[in-house]
């Protein structure tokens, strides 16, 4: 865990902050790749919906993406105890709404009480519920909140970075801020304005009130191309996530710019819809639940010239579910599949499939064939279903690709399961496996092949159930047993491929001359994680708006 924290520190180190006075006001302006798909803090779970829930709401304790520390927020302090079923908060006081309702005790109990309500849909409740018992929240003062658990976990106390506290007693509901910024104005399709939260409670080390910028636009801009464009003419700010073609163009173009963040701890996978509620034809479920042709199909793709031509050696072939870049808890054991068709397709005719002249058929006699979604804009990922499907052609299994716009492919996999096959990407916003409490349960509704079960669909999933919840309450101080059992839970997702891992991307990102401040790291939101403290340069053009 040390390496990694010097590693960040030392990329951290080329984007020195500005010695000179902070100036205040000025709009910071980027892209956002879709429409955010709620503007509830809750319920939050594409990248859009989080990026703004991150910016417009206040957290107990918030994790420096830098220097991957606890630091305090709306907790000036926290105390855990009785072996780790307690956790003691101090609040902050003083501190208020964006509407002037003072924040207390008895918000963060709403809050949790809100989360953990039957129905309430919010993927938070997987990583504060327990397999037996229920967080009690208990508001001793207006400053004092005490947190009982019904058994241990380590690590608890960083899940709260991602915990939006929402107000109990506010007319203003859920759109009443505790972050820097507050939802000020939006317009479907287009734009989604943030202004300053004239309430923050943070203050540099001048006195000044933060944030320094009078608001941030999140323009929707699906294309990536055209987001480039305007970040050439100086209409965008800033870029995150950089796709390879971009990176190389800036590069040559305006090398200032360009910010290369090393291997991130994100990665690109594909899945296959097992979910017993989707349209999805029997005959075709039945592959889908098939190890041996989940393995084959993995088996078939070559990683390497992914990593090479898609990405133009700026991704890592994937081995599993944990990017290297989490130094400590990657399964180091674990190797990245060698493309092997030849092997691809035995291990098929072992399953019973069977070649019919250049055409793979189940034993029933049907052709295999199946179409990946994936979303439209995105050129590293249309590209990489495309290689999929020449990788295929070689075992004889015929793939159709379709790009759909990114609201209604997160519909298809989260209410209809009208999909067959699935490519996106796994966002990893923290490096504890506790962070992972929404994937890997059966009961998890990001366990995306097949979500929220009821009772686990296989013996390897009960499997994984036991061990996240081990290693969630194991009180080993140096993480030893912790590490093995969720070193095994990577071990099984891999020998099982219920995700076929493909890539981890390397992060960069773009940074405009004269936007001060920015102290990208390779967690989300990377460029904007301190966005209190951006600032314009006034000499800039961006200055004057």
């Amino acid at each position: 865990m040390k390496q990694l924290v010097l590693w960040l520190a030392a990329g951290a180190a080329l984007t020195a902050w500005s010695a000179e006075s902070p100036r205040m006001g000025g709009q910071l302006r980027l892209a956002i790749q879709a429409e955010p798909k709620t503007l509830n803090p809750l319920l939050a779970s594409d990248e859009p919906s989080s990026l703004v829930r991150y910016l417009t709401t206040g957290v107990l304790i918030r994790l420096n993406r830098a220097t991957q520390t606890l630091e305090p927020e709306l907790a000036a302090s926290w105390k855990v105890g009785e072996g780790g079923r307690r956790i003691s908060f101090r609040l902050r006081n003083g501190v208020t709404f964006s509407d002037g309702t003072p924040f207390s005790a008895q918000d963060v109990c709403y809050t949790i009480d809100r989360i953990l309500e039957p129905g309430a849909e919010s993927m938070i409740a997987d990583a504060i519920r327990f397999e037996k018992g229920k967080l009690v929240c208990r508001a001793d003062r207006a400053d004092a909140v005490t947190l009982v658990l019904p058994a241990p976990r380590v690590g608890f106390a960083l899940l709260w970075d991602g915990v939006p506290i929402l107000s109990a007693r506010s007319a203003q509901k859920d759109k009443a801020s505790l972050g820097p910024f507050l939802i000020a104005g939006q317009k479907a399709g287009a734009y989604l304005l943030l202004g300053r939260n004239p309430r923050y409670w943070k203050r540099d080390a001048e006195g000044r009130q933060l944030p320094y910028l009078d608001s941030i636009r999140l323009e929707i801009q699906r294309n990536r191309d055209f987001e480039l464009l305007r970040f050439r003419s100086g209409d965008f700010d800033l870029i995150n996530n950089l796709s390879p073609d971009s990176f190389e163009k800036l590069k040559a173009e305006m090398p200032s710019t360009v910010r290369q963040l090393g291997v991130s701890l994100d990665s690109e996978q594909m899945w296959f819809n097992q979910a017993p509620g989707g349209p999805v034809p029997a005959h075709k479920k039945q592959w889908f639940q098939s190890r041996d042709f989940r393995l084959a199909v993995s088996q078939a793709i070559h990683r390497d010239d992914i990593a090479r031509v898609v990405y133009k050696g700026l991704a890592t072939p994937a081995s599993g579910p944990v990017s290297p870049a989490n130094l400590f808890w990657h399964n180091a054991a674990l190797r990245p599949a060698p493309a092997d068709a030849k092997a691809a397709l035995s291990r098929l005719v072992h399953a019973g499939f069977r070649m019919r002249g250049q055409w793979l058929y189940d034993p029933s006699g049907n052709p295999v064939q199946f179409t990946i979604v994936t979303n439209s804009g995105n050129q590293s990922r249309q590209r990489m279903a495309a290689m999929i499907q020449q990788d295929l052609l070689a075992t004889g299994i015929r793939v159709s690709v379709a790009a759909l716009d990114f609201p209604s492919l997160i519909d298809r996999i989260t209410q209809s399961f009208d999909y067959e096959a699935c490519l996106l990407g796994m966002v990893a916003s923290e490096l504890d496996p506790n962070e992972q409490m929404n994937v890997w349960p059966s009961s998890a509704g990001q366990h995306q092949w097949n979500p929220s079960q009821k009772k686990p669909a296989t013996d390897w999933e009960a499997e994984l159930d036991r061990l996240m919840q081990q290693q969630a309450s194991a009180l080993d101080p140096t993480n030893k047993t912790r590490k093995a059992a969720f070193d095994r839970v990577q071990q099984i997702v891999v020998e099982q491929a219920p995700f076929i891992y493909l890539v981890y991307p390397n992060a960069a990102v773009a940074v405009a001359p004269g936007v001060r401040n920015v102290d990208a790291s390779v967690l989300r939101p990377q460029t904007l994680w301190n966005a209190e403290r951006i600032y314009l340069d006034a000499r800039t053009k961006t200055a004057s708006r």
